[in-house]
């Protein structure tokens, strides 16, 4: 004789199903993601003396921060109506066609200029620098290489 006709009760299952099942979802809960550092806090953030720049130039304040091989102004943003500021991007290395990782970096005042050093290495690479080079300003805008 099958047993085609013993059916047990659909709850009895679904109970079974939910108590298998419920250690799985005890790790499911959705943490919210960290909230991502905002530009001017990872440009702030480890800042050394000879990574920052804040002085005159040409009878104008300029404040410059450079950080992983990229120079940044800080200046007046123009779509505001409260007089906030923004961090603008004013020099970053060629581009390489590989990952790169930034090796050097500084700004230091040269007589009426600003000069930043900044160099970055092919991943896997010896020696440095693929990219990068030594640039003045006499701005903090415009750059020349040297």
């Amino acid at each position: 004789m099958t047993r085609f006709d013993d059916h047990r009760p659909t709850w009895r299952r679904a109970a079974a199903f939910a108590l298998l099942a419920l250690p799985l979802l005890a790790g499911c809960d959705d943490k919210p993601d960290p909230a991502k550092p905002t530009l001017e806090q990872r440009l702030l953030q480890d800042l050394t003396p000879n990574r920052e720049f804040k002085g005159e130039l040409n009878g104008q304040p300029v404040h410059l921060i450079v950080h992983d091989c990229k120079v940044y102004l800080n200046e007046a943003d123009p779509e505001s109506t409260t007089g906030a500021r923004r961090w603008t991007k004013v020099l970053e290395p060629e581009f390489y066609p590989s990952f790169m990782d930034c090796q050097r970096q500084s700004l230091s005042r040269q007589g009426k200029t600003v000069e930043a050093i900044i160099g970055e290495m092919a991943m896997g690479a010896g020696g440095c620098c693929a990219t990068g080079g030594r640039f003045r300003s006499t701005n903090g805008r415009d750059w020349k290489e040297q």
